[in-house]
């Protein structure tokens, strides 16, 4: 998948991409700490590919497409892009768009998403060793999402699906989205799961000091998708799914137990679904990203799920994990296959990548 040289990019930026937050806005500072050169990762003296498996771009003409603007001055060239690559050994980046189209009706949906696959496959091959990407799908419109998956996939080459964790007030563990399951089974790609947009009925408790509506709101609302998906049954329904969540499985990973002992206790809470086993164990199917920010978290997670369900995550161009390569070397009792498995194995094997 890559070389050892170091391709810096032009200053072009193919297919109009700039890499932005989760929502568009500006990431924040960006880092003036950038080594020249690319760095290469060792474990135990030998070359690790690495691959981040949660970065976001964007396309300023698929936002306008609904009367959205981002300006570019808030974002990274591509260029600039695969410098911070560089510098933070990175090998290849998995790239996602996070869903701002679920309330599109029918005809626009189509039309966005189309253009948005194909030039996320442009930017794809533009830079080939360095950049793949998951297709995006207009999920409040079921049928028509599985045809545009099926073409991002088979057709464009992209490696997966990229989803939000709910869809305009929707549940994923609805019914209506079985099919979207059953297509994503089918092509046996990963499923990538990104909040965006918060939990509405406790956003106006999140306003204020702290930046809560991200660093509550974005885990809380992974975990109230990943449980529902659990309780509901939909996982049992689709147990071959590649679900891939984000910023550690949110807080589900860190109190599994308790979505056991409610089914313990209070049996007749539970009766509604009969499910094939704890519910804590399904946590053991999906592959969770790294962005938990110590080392102890990070073993921890491994603890909790196995070290070949975790995978390095930056949330680039967030520069709040830039060190996500040195958290994975840091983090105690891992061993030289589990730190090889987290930085790129996994990624590369969930993907289909050359290795």
């Amino acid at each position: 998948m890559t070389s050892d040289t170091e391709p810096l990019g032009t200053s072009e930026e193919p297919a109009g991409a700039i890499f932005v937050g989760c929502g568009g806005e500006d990431p924040g500072s960006h880092p003036t700490n950038i080594k020249a050169g690319r760095r290469e990762v060792m474990v135990a003296g030998s070359r690790v590919t690495t691959v981040d498996m949660h970065a976001h771009c964007a396309f300023p003409e698929i936002y306008a497409m609904l009367g959205l603007k981002i300006e570019k001055e808030n974002g990274v060239s591509v260029a600039d892009r695969l410098r911070d690559m560089d510098s933070q050994g990175i090998d290849v980046a998995a790239l996602s768009i996070n869903a701002f189209w679920y309330g599109t009706e029918r005809d626009l949906a189509a039309e966005l998403i189309r253009k948005q696959n194909e030039k996320l496959a442009e930017l794809c091959a533009s830079h080939a060793d360095r950049f793949v990407a998951f297709a995006t799908a207009a999920l409040q419109h079921p049928d028509l999402a599985v045809e545009q998956i099926e073409y991002g996939v088979k057709t464009l080459g992209l490696k997966g699906v990229s989803i939000g964790c709910s869809v305009a007030g929707v549940e994923l563990s609805d019914p209506k989205f079985h099919p979207i399951w059953a297509k994503v089974e089918e092509l046996d790609c990963p499923l990538f799961m990104h909040p965006f947009g918060g939990t509405p009925g406790i956003r106006h408790r999140l306003d204020g000091n702290g930046g809560l509506n991200n660093v509550i709101a974005n885990p809380l609302e992974t975990t109230i998708a990943l449980s529902k998906l659990i309780m509901e049954g939909t996982l049992d329904r689709f147990p071959d799914l590649k679900l891939c969540t984000c910023h550690g499985g949110g807080f589900l990973p860190f109190y599994p137990p308790r979505l056991d002992a409610i089914c313990e206790v209070f049996p007749e809470r539970c009766a509604g679904v009969a499910l094939r086993k704890k519910p804590s164990e399904y946590l053991r199917d999906m592959y969770h990203d790294s962005i938990v920010f110590t080392p102890e978290a990070l073993a921890y997670l491994v603890s909790q799920v196995g070290p070949g369900q975790v995978y390095l995550g930056t949330d680039y161009p967030f520069t709040w994990a830039p060190e996500a390569v040195d958290l994975v070397l840091a983090t105690p009792g891992l061993s030289d296959e589990d730190r090889r498995a987290i930085l790129g194995g996994t990624a590369a094997r969930l993907l289909g990548l050359a290795r």
